[in-house]
């Protein structure tokens, strides 16, 4: 039976453990896109807290891709220096380096979440059909070389991440984002071979996993994070993101990233702790690709739980790590095996206090400067 400090391996790439940090948006880019001091100072301390994976925020494969003016991205290659120091650092900290890649389509040229609209100087929002979302301003319908940039810019946005040093990368098609526009008939108007049947619905989901694999080492992790069900009434569902991890596996995919929602503003989401584990579960088995679920898991045990009783290979963390970042040192030492998690030497007198006699060492490498 599994246990949340076991360690896990998906091809090339070992985490120390099973709790990795979801990607979350800071909004805190610099106006090229490069990620700044607050996402080195945001990151580090989740890896050094002893996640086995750390992923940063979603990344913008292309300037129209953003949701915002804040957005980091990887869609020059002036950007990856500045994303080489945020996986260096990671990486030095004992946890494996991870990035989220995306397109916001419809739901992009917005201002962050703590401000007002109109967000400017904006731009046209591109989507598989014209139909908004809420009050966002209506996108345009995709043309053929719409969605060939979006292919290459996706291959070309991996490159500069394995060169960045990311040894996870996964691909953004859930909380109706592009990808994820593309799955849902809610949002795919399209009677051509992008839309209308699973098979056209799905193609470009599935176009993208494989220009993402191309693209990286056969020992690089590619994940697809994905919404198993629109909470909507003739929306995507959970039958159809088990078919999509069947095929995704079959194109080189290791991990899904089961989430849920995003995709309408009609959903109605039946809120609760671990509320979306039930669909990691059903697309673990149905599908037999390796899952990380999400959403409300705040305990200890109750990750632990979900782990052993194998209904996901892995467990992420977000809203609980904006708490506290030592959150999965805090796990360990509340079911005993603190000594199975790497700590940093400079705290691991502190964690002594906990109750173990011994600590893993597996943090080796200098940190780096801060400057």
């Amino acid at each position: 039976m599994p246990h949340l400090f076991d360690p896990l391996t998906l091809r090339g790439v070992t985490l120390r453990n099973r709790v990795g940090i979801s990607p979350m948006q800071q909004y805190c880019a610099a106006e090229d896109g490069r990620p700044t001091d607050w996402h080195l100072g945001n990151l580090l301390p989740r890896a050094l807290g002893g996640a086995g994976l750390v992923f940063v925020e979603a990344t913008a494969i292309s300037p129209e891709g953003r949701s915002g003016n804040g957005d980091i991205g990887l869609w020059e290659d002036a950007q990856i220096p500045a994303h080489a120091r945020l996986a260096s650092a990671i990486a030095a900290a004992g946890a494996v380096p991870g990035v989220q890649l995306g397109h916001c389509g419809r739901k992009g040229s917005r201002p962050p979440q703590w401000q007002a609209p109109p967000l400017t100087p904006g731009w046209t929002t591109l989507a598989p059909s014209a139909v908004a979302f809420g009050d966002y301003d209506a996108p345009q319908a995709m043309t053929e070389a719409d969605i060939a940039k979006v292919l290459a810019d996706i291959a070309a946005a991996t490159a500069r991440a394995v060169a960045a040093g990311y040894r996870v990368i996964e691909l953004h098609a859930a909380h109706g984002y592009l990808l994820h526009q593309f799955l849902s008939p809610l949002s795919n108007r399209r009677t051509d071979t992008w839309g209308g049947s699973y098979e056209n619905r799905s193609r470009i989901v599935l176009d993208a996993m494989r220009a993402a694999r191309a693209a990286m080492p056969d020992d690089h992790v590619l994940a697809l994070r994905v919404s198993h069900t629109d909470w909507v009434e003739g929306g995507w569902t959970t039958e159809e993101t088990v078919r999509l991890g069947q095929d995704c596996k079959a194109v080189g995919v290791d991990l899904f990233d089961v989430s849920s929602g995003g995709l309408s503003p009609e959903q109605k989401i039946p809120m609760g702790p671990g509320y979306q584990v039930p669909g990691g579960e059903a697309v673990r088995q149905g599908s037999g690709i390796a899952v990380a679920t999400v959403g409300m898991i705040t305990e200890a045990g109750q990750a632990n739980d979900i782990v052993g009783a194998g209904r996901a290979d892995m467990v992420l963390i977000a809203k609980a790590s904006m708490r506290d970042p030592y959150w999965p040192l805090r796990a360990a030492a509340t079911l005993g095996c603190l000594d199975r998690i790497g700590v940093a030497p400079q705290y691991e007198r502190g964690w002594l206090a906990f109750g173990a006699l011994t600590l893993d060492k597996s943090i080796t490498a200098p940190l780096p400067a801060l400057g």
